[in-house]
């Protein structure tokens, strides 16, 4: 049976949502893995000691600096700083629609294919690198969903994968949900159910 891999074209072309009004801005690398045949998405575990979003799963990234051209340099500085990855190795696919995180950052990801290769992790920064496979990740079985009534967003709907003892939710999450429906026949529930009156 042929493993699944993401058909990247409606990424290339996908015309993103863009956030301006946040106090910071920050990107990130959805980095994609070609291993044995199958498609696998490459995580960072965070660091227990860090002060925002310790020990969960994350795509690598972080905030923007002076010293970024522009956002997608962001993007390839902070993944070159967490796991090793040289930026003329990234075959950048394109971009995803901005979100907004409750630490007050409008965060752009960014998809590019990257090679399978041992990646070094910043020690200060990252407790491990893990690559879960395509097929994990589309398994109906790992996934599960939970509707919140948040303060500042309103009605939202939190999306968790549970594949190979990891669980990646939040606002990495919410970024997968957008890759994995542009890219496969995964289709996540509605946002907010609608109710007749």
């Amino acid at each position: 049976m042929p493993q699944p891999t993401m058909t990247l074209e409606p990424v290339a072309t996908h015309d993103p949502l863009e956030i301006d009004d946040q106090k910071h801005d920050a990107a990130v690398l959805a980095p994609i893995i070609e291993r044995d045949g199958e498609d696998h998405l490459l995580f960072t575990r965070r660091a227990d000691h860090l002060g925002e979003h310790p020990g969960q799963m994350s795509f690598p990234g972080g905030g923007a600096e002076p010293v970024d051209e522009t956002i997608l340099d962001t993007a390839l500085r902070e993944a070159h700083e967490e796991i090793g990855l040289e930026p003329a190795a990234v075959d950048v696919v394109g971009q995803l629609d901005d979100i907004r995180t409750i630490t007050e950052y409008a965060v752009t990801p960014f998809v590019g294919r990257v090679p399978d290769q041992e990646y070094v992790r910043d020690g200060s920064e990252v407790a491990e690198i893990v690559v879960l496979p395509l097929s994990g990740l589309l398994d109906p079985a790992n996934y599960e969903y939970e509707r919140r009534d948040h303060p500042y967003y309103g009605d939202i709907v939190i999306h968790y994968f549970h594949v190979d003892g990891y669980t990646v939710w939040g606002a990495t999450g919410r970024i997968l949900v957008q890759l994995l429906e542009l890219t496969t026949a995964f289709e996540a529930p509605e946002r907010v159910e609608r109710s007749r009156r």
